[in-house]
């Protein structure tokens, strides 16, 4: 059975956004998804201004997300859309999903998936009643050489894992730019916009999601120290977390707002018995793994050497560079295709499969609001609950 390009509806992302131009981009970037409606603002008129820019038909340039939906899933099959990417801010993302869910549609949603913990596990038990498909834009998780390093961890190449040290450090909110007019800092200050948490939900729970998904294991106690740095501010903008994971592990997450100079310094180092990993968002081409008995290695994107994982997930020869826009591209291609092997009736393999999903919202939603009541609690230790 020939399945064309799957159809995507947009809710978000229309002008002066940021995120919505990069989804689109990493969605068209391997020819298996076109954007075909959208509901690209929550004012209708901006929604429309923003739909003609981007060379939308009328009929498939949409008012609302709920107007969008409700008349896609009238259409005939051959024409209405395959599944909606929902770019808005944080309070935004819960009724969407929920409703696309309600009315058949696949879903891809930025993280963090909801505003509470309780709205994922609402959207979880949608996903598993309806059988459809969420992928949540974890972007890290799509890099090769985090593939890489996954790969290595899971092959016991550095025995049992004993310490994960992960900072994200930026800079971005080290004044109140919020105060100015600045759009993508106002909503992420604003709890009403945000959640119970400002940097730990907006780039936080990217490092805990990057060491889980590296280690394969899974935090089981935290003991987190939230900061508002700058005065005035309503969320946190700096913090500290201790770590325990599954096996005995421990480990360090730091996450800064307010590091002066920093642009978006993501890395993580993964320590075993034999060997140790260190990646860099910063510089994602390179994974370097050190041994205990052994020269440093340099693994690089793009080499026959790599693992299947790795490989699977680049598209460029060694030495060019490959970077935030393929990374993202990669989990709407993994979606893509795992949308596309549903629709012929095969089943997707493991490498289609690897996208976070449902499963990780749920448990990022988990971090932030373990990591806000450690914050305010006297205790060392707190039990990591879902």
């Amino acid at each position: 059975m020939a399945v064309g390009k799957l159809r995507m509806g947009m809710i978000g992302g229309g002008k002066n956004a940021f995120i919505g131009a990069v989804h689109r981009i990493a969605a068209n970037i391997d020819g298996l998804i076109e954007l075909s409606c959208g509901a690209l603002s929550s004012n209708p008129e901006t929604a429309k201004e923003s739909g003609r820019e981007l060379f939308l038909p009328d009929h498939k340039n949409y008012g609302s997300y709920q107007e969008m939906i409700e008349k896609e899933s009238l259409l005939p099959e051959s024409e209405r859309m395959h599944f909606v990417t929902i770019v808005t801010p944080n309070f935004a993302h819960f009724a969407p999903a929920m409703l696309a869910l309600e009315h058949g549609f696949h879903v891809v949603i930025d993280k963090p998936i909801t505003l509470t913990l309780e709205e994922a596990k609402k959207l979880q038990t949608k996903v598993k009643e309806t059988g459809l498909t969420l992928c949540l834009t974890y972007t890290y998780s799509g890099y090769p050489m985090v593939k890489q390093a996954r790969q290595m961890v899971k092959d016991g190449e550095f025995g049992q894992i004993r310490k994960i040290m992960v900072e994200y450090p930026q800079g971005w909110l080290s004044l109140p730019s919020e105060k100015d007019g600045n759009k993508q800092s106002a909503w992420r200050t604003d709890p009403s916009k945000s959640g119970i948490s400002g940097c730990m939900g907006d780039i936080g729970t990217h490092a805990a999601q990057l060491a889980e998904y590296i280690s394969g294991l899974e935090i089981t106690k935290i003991c987190a120290d939230l900061n508002i740095v700058v005065d005035g501010r309503a969320l946190d903008d700096d913090g500290n977390i201790l770590l325990k994971f599954d096996n005995g592990a421990n480990g360090v997450l730091i996450a800064s707002q307010i590091a002066a100079g920093e642009e978006n310094a993501l890395k993580i180092k993964v320590y075993g018995e034999k060997g140790s990993l260190e990646w860099h968002q910063e510089e994602p081409n390179t994974l370097k793994v050190k041994w205990l008995d052994a020269p440093t290695q340099l693994y690089r994107t793009g080499n026959g050497y790599l693992s299947a994982a790795a490989q699977f997930n680049t598209r460029t020869p060694s030495g060019h560079p490959e970077g935030y826009l393929e990374a993202f591209a990669n989990l709407y291609r993994n979606f893509a295709l795992t949308i596309k092997a549903q629709i012929k009736g095969e089943n997707p393999t493991p490498e289609m499969l690897d996208f976070p999903g449902v499963d990780e919202g749920v448990r990022g939603m988990a971090f932030i609001e373990n990591v806000v009541a450690s914050a305010g609690s006297d205790q060392k230790w707190s039990d990591f609950k879902i």
